[in-house]
């Protein structure tokens, strides 16, 4: 039966669209599994297709809007965790053997990005006719100079070439020379079985992990309450933001949101806290509730360097 199930997606439709799916092909096939969430990822993908061929004629700037999607759910006392893109799942595990600090940091998704030189290698072996699939440009790698992920939902004139040759979609960018797809919406699919050492999990997008490191995001949710950890982590990224600049975070906090973007990128932050196995049964699996869901604290913030400050993203079922 499915525990808890918990999402972070960039875009709140894309949100929609795979837990819809998620929860539909996870009532069909009697549980979860990795080909639940493959055909949730991939119905998703396929969706949002169909609404793009729909509003090119008007919107044709609809073909270059894009996504990554970090899923986790709990279902048995086994985690899946799924993610197209940057963004990233870590767990915060107790560790009584380390002198320093009694919690460490263990990375459960993998981030799809060509700043990593082994996703570049990856990318290049499946085009090996095109010596330019990969290049450095304003600062980073970028696929045909364009993007830094690999994978993820939507981008669809990247995936499909008949919409960048489409005269529709030209008048709005320029054509890209691909013979075939140079991302997909295929996820990174983990499993694991949690234990009695595994004490909270960190979802959050690149904008966080751009600023702190794994093992430094863990030591706050471990040290700090509860209360706010969410927020607690995104004001430490501003920080750390700012002192690259050489400046007060205060004065950071106070750029225009539209040109903020050019000191830190949007924030997003879940902590899913996994204590509720007191009261569980001998073996330390989760407890659950008469309603099929466990209670597990979450906190969630939101800070977007364009729009809006805070939103609530999240969902359990």
């Amino acid at each position: 039966m499915l525990l808890v199930m918990f999402c972070y997606v960039c875009s709140s439709n894309f949100i929609y669209l795979v837990i819809c799916f998620f929860a539909e092909f996870a009532s069909e096939q009697g549980g979860l599994s990795v080909d639940v969430i493959k055909k949730a990822f991939s119905a998703t993908e396929e969706e949002f297709l169909h609404l793009v061929k729909l509003s090119l004629p008007v919107s044709p700037q609809i073909a270059s809007v894009g996504s990554c999607c970090l899923l986790g759910a709990i279902s048995n006392n086994v985690l899946y965790v799924a993610n197209l893109g940057d963004s990233r799942a870590v767990l915060g595990r107790r560790d009584a053997d380390r002198k320093n600090s009694p919690v460490v940091a263990l990375r459960l998704s993998t981030d799809h990005n060509v700043a990593d030189e082994e996703v570049r290698r990856e990318v290049e072996a499946l085009h090996p006719d095109d010596s330019h699939i990969v290049v450095y440009t304003r600062g980073v790698w970028r696929i045909k100079g364009i993007i830094q992920v690999s994978r993820s939902i939507g981008d669809v004139y990247l995936k499909r070439p008949d919409f960048y040759r489409d005269p529709i979609f030209q008048q709005f960018a320029n054509p890209i020379p691909l013979k075939r797809p140079v991302i997909t919406a295929e996820p990174s699919v983990i499993i694991r079985e949690l234990e009695t050492e595994d004490l909270f999990l960190i979802f959050a997008s690149d904008g966080l992990w751009e600023q702190l490191s794994d093992e430094e995001a863990v030591e706050i949710v471990f040290k700090y309450p509860r209360a706010g950890i969410a927020k607690r982590l995104v004001r430490a990224a501003l920080q750390e933001a700012a002192k690259k600049r050489e400046m007060r975070y205060d004065d950071i906090k106070k750029i225009d949101k539209g040109i903020r973007r050019h000191f830190h990128d949007d924030i997003t932050v879940i902590v899913i806290y996994l204590d509720h196995r007191e009261g569980s049964s001998s073996d330390g699996r989760f407890k659950q509730s008469a309603v099929g869901c466990t209670t597990a604290p979450i906190d969630i913030f939101s800070l977007n360097a364009d729009e809006a400050e805070k939103s609530m993203l999240g969902a359990m079922a």
